[in-house]
C-alpha cells in the first residue's frame, strides 16, 4: 500500500508493486506458504480464546463453590455444589469412589496409597485436558519463522534467476521476488510472536490451576481418611440479620437521667 501511494505521487511505472502483485509473481509456492501461515495464525488465536474461556470457568467455579462444598454435611452432598461435568466434580467423585474402595483394604498403607494414587490420576487427567492444544502453540511459535524463511529463500532464489536471465539487476526484475521474500519473513514473525505469548500465558494459568487442584486434592484425602473430621478452615458465612439498636436512657428536661424504681424499694 505504501509503495503504491509513493508510486502514484510520481510517474507510475509499467509494473505495479504491492502485496498481491508479489504473491502473484510467487505463484503456487508463495500462495501455499501463505496458506500455511494463515492456518497457523487462525489456529493459534482459536486455541488462545477457547483455553482462556475454559480456564476462567474452572477457576471461577472453584472460588464460588469451594466454601459451600466444605460446609455441606457430607462429601456426597457437597459434590452437588459443583457442576456435573466440571473438573472439581470429577475430582470429588473420584475421591469418594477411591475412599469406598480403599476402606475394603486390610493394609492401611496400601489404602492410603490407593487413595493418593487415584486422586493424582484424576488431577493428571484434568490437567491433560487443560493442556490440550498448547503443543500446537509451541509448534507454531517454533516453526512459523522458518516457514516464512522458506518463502524468503524462494523469493531471493527467483530474484537471482531473473538477474541471471536478464544479465542485469534491474529494479523491475528484482523488486517483485525480493518484496515477496520480505513479506514472507514479516508474516512468519507476525504468526510466531503471538503464538509464543499465548503459550506462555496459558501455561502460567495452568500452573495456577494445577496448584489449586493439588491443594483441593490434599484436603479431600485428609477429609476422607479422617471420616469427615478434618476440613479446611472456612470463613463464616455473612449474616444478614441486623442487631436492634441499644436503647438510650431517658433524660428529663433538665438533662438528668431518670431511673425507674421498684414499688417495693425502700424510700429514704
Amino acid at each position: 500500500m505504501l509503495i503504491e501511494i509513493l508510486a502514484a505521487a510520481g510517474d507510475a511505472p509499467a509494473n505495479q508493486f504491492g502485496f498481491m502483485e508479489a504473491m502473484e509473481q510467487g505463484g503456487p509456492v508463495a500462495w501455499s506458504i501463505l496458506a500455511v501461515l494463515v492456518i497457523q495464525s487462525v489456529g493459534s488465536f482459536y486455541i488462545l480464546f477457547t483455553k482462556i474461556f475454559e480456564q476462567n470457568k474452572v477457576m471461577k467455579e472453584y472460588r464460588s463453590n469451594r466454601a459451600a462444598f466444605w460446609r455441606a454435611g457430607s462429601m456426597k452432598e457437597g459434590a452437588t455444589k459443583f457442576d456435573k461435568d466440571s473438573a472439581w466434580r470429577q475430582l470429588v467423585d473420584d475421591g469418594i469412589r477411591a475412599g469406598d474402595e480403599s476402606s475394603k483394604m486390610s493394609d492401611s498403607l496400601e489404602s492410603h496409597d490407593w487413595l493418593h494414587g487415584t486422586l493424582s490420576r484424576s488431577e493428571s487427567a484434568i490437567m491433560a485436558k487443560l493442556n490440550g492444544g498448547l503443543p500446537f502453540l509451541a509448534t507454531v511459535g517454533a516453526t512459523a519463522p522458518f516457514v516464512g524463511l522458506l518463502g524468503t529463500v524462494i523469493g531471493i532464489y527467483r530474484a537471482l534467476i531473473n538477474i541471471g536471465l536478464e544479465g542485469s539487476a534491474s529494479i523491475d526484475k528484482v523488486a517483485g521476488p525480493v518484496g515477496e521474500a520480505l513479506i514472507m519473513t514479516a508474516i512468519g514473525l507476525l504468526v510466531a510472536v503471538p503464538a509464543v505469548f499465548a503459550y506462555n500465558y496459558l501455561m502460567s494459568r495452568n500452573r495456577k490451576i494445577s496448584a489449586m487442584l493439588s491443594g483441593f486434592s490434599t484436603d479431600l484425602q485428609a477429609n476422607i481418611t479422617s471420616n469427615g473430621a478434618v476440613k479446611p478452615a472456612m470463613a463464616p458465612a455473612k449474616s444478614t440479620a441486623t442487631t436492634a439498636p441499644t436503647a438510650k436512657p431517658a433524660t428529663t428536661k433538665a438533662g438528668a437521667t431518670t431511673t425507674s424504681t421498684s414499688p417495693n424499694a425502700p424510700r429514704k
